[in-house]
């Protein structure tokens, strides 16, 4: 593997330490420089094209500028956000220094975990209305969560009705289900709040400073749906014995901010489930994956059913 030194030189901070602090689909490693930390970011080779991976930068940029707490890309000494070495992709990003809202999919004791999530909604609310208002780059290039991301023959996270841990009886409920709700969305399309979305705010996604909340790990933002969005950290929450009081602050928060229709919030909770199911089908391997699959099934078979009976 390249010693992570030749990506830090980029920087000109190849002889400050570092260390590994998270390796999901990406490596991130935390770098004691004498200005402060910074994080470096290592991608999954072949997760994100160059493009992509150069909007999401952009993006988190202009939201930073525009008040909103997230990383901030730092500039190397080329004046460029990334670095390549090898065939990877590297970026270095100011540091956020806070505790994670949940840890291995628990939430993480906070001091009112009503109040982070109306602090959660707000900061959604915002960054969809700076979204909307950000004059895009002419080679802004991200993935699309619409109908074809979420219920396509191919879906961006997998074709989740394949799922090889479904039984028949479920890969014909989740079959069904998916078949009227592409007939629900085509016919909802016209009306509905699209633009760009974080696409993963997950407790473990969102860290709370002292100055508030902030969003990290925008490696899956990208279009989509609005609702799509609020319908990520509610069904997280959904795990939880005060869910209803969660989900009713985070979307009381949002609505402080921004307006929105809520009627088929249900669709796209539907929806987001079925993207978990499709996501693990290519992580079987992994520790713990089997549980995890097993959690995604039933929520996604759940859901489907009260889908198809209303």
């Amino acid at each position: 593997m390249t010693d992570i030194r030749a990506f830090l030189s980029a920087w000109g901070y190849e002889d400050c330490p570092a260390s590994l602090i998270a390796e999901r689909e990406n490596k991130v490693y935390r770098v004691d420089t004498k200005q402060g930390p910074l994080a470096l970011r290592l991608h999954r080779v072949g997760y994100r094209k160059d493009t992509e991976m150069a909007s999401e930068l952009a993006w988190m940029a202009a939201l930073s500028e525009a008040g909103l707490k997230v990383p901030m890309p730092v500039l190397n000494k080329s004046d460029a956000f990334t670095c390549k070495v090898d065939g990877v992709v590297a970026d270095l990003l100011t540091w956020i220094d806070g505790k994670p809202m949940g840890v291995d999919g628990r939430l993480s004791k906070l001091p009112s975990s009503v109040g982070s999530f109306r602090l959660l909604g707000q900061e959604m609310a915002k960054l969809h209305h700076i979204s909307d208002n950000w004059s895009l780059p002419a080679s802004f290039e991200r993935p699309s969560w619409d109908l074809e991301g979420l219920l396509g023959d191919n879906p961006i996270w997998g074709r989740f009705w394949e799922n090889s841990q479904l039984s028949q009886a479920q890969k014909t409920l989740l079959s069904e289900a998916r078949l009227l709700a592409v007939e629900h969305l085509e016919s909802l399309l016209p009306e509905l709040d699209y633009g760009l979305i974080h696409a993963d705010l997950v407790p473990e996604n969102v860290m709370v400073t002292e100055n508030g909340i902030s969003m990290i790990d925008f490696d899956d933002s990208g279009w989509g749906f609005r609702l799509f969005e609020l319908a990520t950290t509610i069904n997280r929450l959904n795990r939880e014995p005060n869910c209803e009081h969660l989900s009713e602050a985070l979307i009381n928060g949002y609505t402080q901010e921004r307006e929105i229709d809520l009627t088929n919030l249900s669709l796209f909770q539907l929806l987001r489930s079925f993207t978990y199911t499709g996501w693990i089908i290519s992580r079987m391997d992994e520790p713990g994956s089997d549980v995890r699959c097993a959690r995604f099934i039933q929520t996604s078979e759940n859901l489907a059913r009260n889908y198809l009976d209303q």
